[in-house]
Formats: structure tokens, C-alpha cells, sequence
């Protein structure tokens, strides 16, 4: 296993690996990674939440693109243990315009040091051939 991070170091390495959009933490307390998991961990120290007894559930879109585009969005679980952070897996999705699953990879037995950047792990949801398509040249035959 590895080494549990603080929130700070946690925070640090995702964001410089990609992952800096909004996130939310246990379905609520939207915001970037560091301030929405500080957020949770506040609202539970005063008592208006409680922590799980499994793992954190960070949810976030890693691709948005607008409403009426296809979007991916990355569930993160993340185990909190005295202060401290570790990931544990991760469930990309990438889903069309009307929440309908298109594609679905999951990450497991991960830590912070081996996961993959948020272009890598967009990458595996991504339609190899809807990108082929913008990369052929268009002729006119005869």
C-alpha cells in the first residue's frame, strides 16, 4: 500500500496530473479538489454530516463540452484515514448528450503515483473513430 498524502500533497499531484475541473464530494459541496473535500470534511467536524464508513466518492467531468455534446465524467474513491489520503480506483465514463453510457473504463488497485493523467484516462472513453475521422483528408473523385 501506498503512502497516505495529506490533503494538500493529495490535491497537488491531482490537479498537476489534470485533474483541476470541479469536483464533488459525497454528491455534494461542489467546488476544485482541495476545497470541495475540505468543504465535506468541515460540514462533518460540525456535525451536519458524517463520514462513510467505506470510502470518499469524488464525482467531476474530466470533458464538457456543452449539453448537447457527449461529456466524461471520472468517479474517484478515495480512502480517508486519520487525516490522510489514498486513491484507490477510478470509473470513467463517457456518456452522450442524454446520460446515455457510451463508453465505461474502471481503474483499479491504484495510488497516487501510478495514475494516469486526465488526457490518459479520457483517452480510453474517447471514440477512436470519431478522432479518425477529422484526421482523413478530403478528396473530391472522379
Amino acid at each position: 500500500m501506498e503512502a497516505l498524502s495529506d490533503l494538500s500533497t493529495f490535491a497537488k499531484i491531482l490537479t498537476d496530473k489534470g485533474y483541476n475541473g470541479y469536483f464533488h464530494t459525497q454528491g455534494a459541496y461542489a467546488g476544485k479538489l482541495k476545497d470541495s473535500i475540505s468543504e465535506y470534511l468541515e460540514s462533518c467536524q460540525k456535525g451536519a454530516d458524517t463520514l462513510p464508513k467505506q470510502d470518499l466518492l469524488l464525482t467531476g467531468y474530466l470533458q464538457w463540452s456543452g449539453e448537447d455534446k457527449p461529456s466524461v465524467e471520472c468517479s474517484m474513491w478515495v480512502n480517508y484515514l486519520n487525516g490522510k489520503f489514498s486513491l484507490n480506483r477510478m470509473e470513467v465514463a463517457r456518456k452522450d448528450q442524454f446520460g446515455q453510457l457510451l463508453k465505461k473504463s474502471e481503474l483499479t488497485n491504484l495510488s497516487l503515483i501510478v495514475v494516469p493523467n486526465a488526457v490518459e484516462v479520457i483517452a480510453l472513453v474517447n471514440d477512436e473513430q470519431k478522432q479518425n475521422v477529422g484526421k482523413i483528408s478530403k478528396r473530391f473523385k472522379l
